[in-house]
């Protein structure tokens, strides 16, 4: 009874986060787009986005759907003109990660802009990831030079915990670009929890407890010794000896 009940509040509450993303979509980003000066835009954006979802986290915790522990919260919110790294055990680590991280945007892939609830807000401010690896590292070069964060998850998707879990180098590969560090984040629950094969409506049979610990961060400038290609893998290895 206790799971029927969680799974009919956790379909209440991520109908309400669908409805959210359309009045983001359709009402609020339209408005700052036509109201204010085309420089100011994308903080606006981002500032939207980040208030909202963090909204909806403090929501999902009120109601019991979750709980979240941060071993360095402080350290998250003042983050400016980092890349993001974290493994991806559950749906929301996205909205987690950015409702906690002000001045954020993420990797989003291009099939996100079929969804007409998070075009708007992909199109005004995500960074598309299915594009050639020179032109992503300049589009993420230029929204770190203006002191966004960008979140990515280097699995490219969900991982189960006993799954062999693979780096992408995109996030090496942007951090050597531009010069900036790299804080790597660990998000571990104690129940599956939206998991990858998981049924989105089953919430499990108790609040699910989340942990995320801020690592120490890898600075690029360490492998500035090394060749390209090396630097990047060395750097994916730290990045998954980190948050695995």
């Amino acid at each position: 009874m206790i799971r029927l009940w969680r799974s009919f509040i956790g379909v209440l509450g991520f109908t309400f986060f669908g409805f959210g993303a359309g009045v983001i979509s359709f009402i609020i980003f339209p408005y700052i787009h036509f109201f204010l000066p085309e420089n100011k835009q994308k903080k606006a954006y981002s500032e939207v986005v980040h208030r909202a979802w963090n909204f909806f986290i403090r929501l999902l915790i009120k109601i019991r759907l979750v709980n979240i522990e941060i071993s360095d919260k402080d350290k998250l919110r003042n983050l400016s003109g980092k890349v993001i790294v974290a493994n991806h055990p559950t749906f929301i680590d996205i909205v987690i990660l950015i409702g906690l991280i002000p001045n954020s945007t993420c990797l989003a892939k291009k099939a996100t802009l079929k969804n007409p609830f998070f075009r708007n807000i992909v199109k005004s401010i995500y960074i598309i990831n299915d594009i050639d690896l020179e032109k992503l590292k300049e589009d993420s070069a230029k929204y770190l030079s203006e002191g966004f964060n960008i979140v990515i998850f280097p699995s490219g998707t969900r991982t189960k915990p006993d799954e062999d879990f693979k780096i992408h180098k995109g996030s090496s590969a942007i951090a050597l670009n531009s010069g900036v560090e790299i804080i790597p984040v660990k998000i571990t629950t104690d129940i599956p929890f939206l998991q990858k094969g998981q049924l989105f409506c089953d919430m499990g049979a108790k609040t699910a407890e989340f942990k995320l610990e801020v690592k120490e961060p890898i600075n690029p400038k360490d492998y500035a010794n090394l060749p390209e290609i090396k630097a990047r893998n060395a750097i994916s290895e730290k990045i998954k000896e980190q948050i695995i």
